[in-house]
């Protein structure tokens, strides 16, 4: 069992910036795939980025491509989410999720494990 708990999100003027964090409970976080998804109001969620157990490969998703980091610190269980030039369309609630198998996927069907999540708001 895996607990995950997102901190982070804000209220964020466009063209700022934010830092997301997801802290992982276990001993086995270096093997699971992460990710970050999104909820809006009204819509689907969607996944934002993705990342490898070993961090050497990463998936985003078209929008925050350019704009957002996913990066993940092992010895701390954690991992984070970098979001630059944050824009209107960027409001959401924020999830981090953990999947126990490897191989970088998008669907939030084939994540495991689920936090809470985490408003971010960014103001126009």
């Amino acid at each position: 069992q895996v607990q995950l708990v997102e901190s982070g999100g804000g209220l964020v003027q466009a063209g700022g910036s934010l830092r997301l964090s997801c802290a992982a409970s276990g001993r086995t976080f270096s093997s699971y795939v992460m990710g970050w998804f999104r909820q809006a109001p009204g819509k689907e969620r969607e996944v934002v980025a993705a990342i490898s157990g070993s961090a050497t490969s990463t998936y985003y998703a078209d929008s925050p491509k350019g704009r957002f980091t996913i990066s993940r610190d092992n010895a701390k269980n954690t991992v984070y989410l970098q979001m630059n030039s944050l824009r209107s369309e960027d409001t959401a609630v924020y999830y981090c999720a953990a999947r126990r198998f490897s191989g970088l996927v998008t669907r939030g069907l084939d994540y495991n494990y689920w936090g809470q999540g985490t408003q971010v708001t960014v103001s126009s």
